[in-house]
């Protein structure tokens, strides 16, 4: 530290004042210049957007509806201009119902803040500690090396591997977030590749099959989110909505999603499959690879993990019961599940934070008294997950109680002509294209309420263009912004935006074609989409 007495923001000394007592510089006109230009930066200008798109909905917008439909739907320009821009960081725009709804007379400040807890959002935060616990005790490292060993073949077959490797990353996302199956399995991926050489000698076949596998990762992440009701924040939006919207309707469970999404899952994963072995593994890559990755290498580190510990196999049993529980609350209308006994008032929420509780009371065997997880190790728990489903359930409320709903449907009027088989792909493609700007969270929340009013005016069971508008914004593949995962994928520094493209293109047609086929067939059966709602 310097000896003269400049007061030093970040000195240690407990006398030095916050704050300068006095400005010793006196402001030059220059430096008044700058401070306007620190002022007049993008970010600031997409602060002001909200509140200025908001004033001139409420004072120019004129329609033949209640006035709080208009003041909701400038709620919606604040709040999407916000989200669009991330003037501010998503959660808290995601709060803003909090204060918004009360102030302009959409609803009480008790009714916003009920939106914000539900039994989806127990849903998700107790899986989300179940994940915690998998990834502390390293399980999916074990998991990984497992793999590798079974599917590696002898000799080396690169695109079973890669089948391995892609099958593995679903079926991990099938039972947590996308993004936290990403980052699960991207240590696993790379740490395959790791044994690879990296740099200037790496020959073009190494380099492709490297690609394919940071690739296959995060689409597969983002594939198997598909199948489970868990999977990814945007199943449960739609199922919030769906509860919301029709309170009196049979709620979508887990079970029912799980026939519909499973096989829709499965087919987009083989197209994945077949679009990278094309692109990326030519053939003779066995012989050029085989040389890197042995059996005999992964069946030494998997020794070195040791066998499998206490704590783990409870992690593990725990993890099992929550999907057997799951699988098993309501079966069919035949067989009734579990959820019976308590006169339908459990909830999947119910027992997935059941479950995390156990993880509390259960101890490790590592040190005496010691749990299996403890409060420290969720500080990782992730909010702004829990903050945007919350307000996206705010604002289904809302666009209903504000009256803004009858004025969405009546404006699609138009739409009543169209074919239904022409709906479904375009539903999917407009949701599709609009969340590669925006998270796929925020994308559903925008699109879901307005197929509902569509549904309505074309007198077609609303889960009919709500799933289609919901998985299309899942197909976020083209850009790396286009969800968390893209981004997990490009920070190894294997693909480059060409890549995504290359094969997020016929990825997003395949998927397109997939839903828009299976969505009137299998869709139909599955949801009952042909009984009145």
């Amino acid at each position: 530290m310097s000896s003269d007495h400049t007061p030093n923001p970040i000195s240690d000394d407990p006398k030095t004042p916050l704050l300068p007592l006095h400005d010793p510089i006196q402001r030059s006109p220059s430096s008044q210049y700058s401070s306007l230009t620190s002022l007049l930066t993008p970010n600031n200008f997409y602060i002001l957007l909200g509140p200025l798109l908001c004033t001139i909905i409420c004072l120019w917008v004129k329609l033949d509806a209640p006035v709080t439909s208009i003041y909701m739907l400038a709620i919606l320009a604040w709040m999407f201009s916000w989200w669009l821009t991330e003037a501010v960081p998503m959660p808290i725009t995601s709060m803003t119902p909090l204060f918004l709804f009360p102030l302009f007379g959409i609803a009480s400040a008790d009714d916003v803040a009920k939106s914000f807890m539900d039994d989806v959002i127990a849903l998700v935060l107790g899986s989300f500690i179940l994940a915690l616990a998998v990834e502390h005790y390293n399980i999916h490292r074990r998991l990984a090396l497992n793999i590798t060993m079974l599917f590696c073949g002898d000799p080396l077959n690169p695109p079973l591997l890669l089948l391995g490797i892609c099958a593995t990353t679903a079926f991990v996302s099938m039972w947590m977030h996308n993004v936290a199956a990403a980052v699960m399995m991207m240590p696993v991926a790379t740490g395959i590749l790791q044994r690879l050489p990296m740099g200037p000698t790496q020959s073009n076949v190494v380099g492709k099959f490297c690609r394919a596998v940071v690739l296959g990762v995060i689409y597969s992440a983002a594939i198997g989110g598909m199948s489970t009701l868990t999977g990814t924040g945007v199943n449960l939006i739609l199922v919030g909505m769906w509860k919301s919207y029709f309170p009196e309707a049979d709620p979508i469970s887990f079970n029912t999603w799980f026939f519909f999404g499973f096989p829709l899952a499965l087919v987009i994963f083989f197209a994945l499959w077949a679009i990278l072995c094309l692109l990326y593994c030519s053939k003779g890559s066995g012989q050029i690879l085989s040389a890197y990755l042995d059996k005999a290498h992964l069946k030494g580190e998997l020794q070195m993990l040791g066998p499998m510990a206490f704590a783990e196999k409870m992690v593990l049993a725990v993890f099992g019961m929550l999907i057997v529980l799951w699988m098993t609350r309501s079966i069919t209308d035949d067989i009734p599940g579990w959820g019976t006994l308590f006169n339908g008032r459990a909830g999947d929420g119910t027992v997935s934070v059941m479950m995390a509780t156990l993880l509390f009371i259960i101890p490790n065997k590592k040190q005496r008294g010691e749990k299996l997880m403890d409060w420290n190790k969720c500080k990782k728990l992730p909010w702004n997950i829990v903050l945007l489903l919350g307000a996206g359930f705010a604002i289904a409320d809302g666009v209903k109680s504000s009256g803004l709903a009858e004025v969405l449907s009546k404006a699609l009027d138009f739409l009543e002509e169209a074919p239904y088989l022409a709906i479904a792909p375009m539903v999917c493609l407009i949701s599709a294209t609009i969340t590669e700007f925006t998270s796929n969270n925020s994308t559903t929340t925008l699109v879901v309420p307005l197929l509902i009013e569509i549904a309505k005016t074309m007198h077609v069971h609303p889960l009919l263009l709500m799933v289609p508008g919901a998985i299309g914004a899942q197909f976020a593949f083209l850009l790396p912004t286009g969800t968390p995962s893209n981004i997990v994928g490009f920070t190894t520094g294997q693909i480059e935006i060409k890549d995504m493209l290359k094969t997020g293109v016929p990825l997003k047609i395949a998927g397109i074609a997939a839903l828009s086929f299976l969505m009137p067939t299998l869709g139909a059966y599955v949801f009952g989409t042909n009984r009145e709602v």
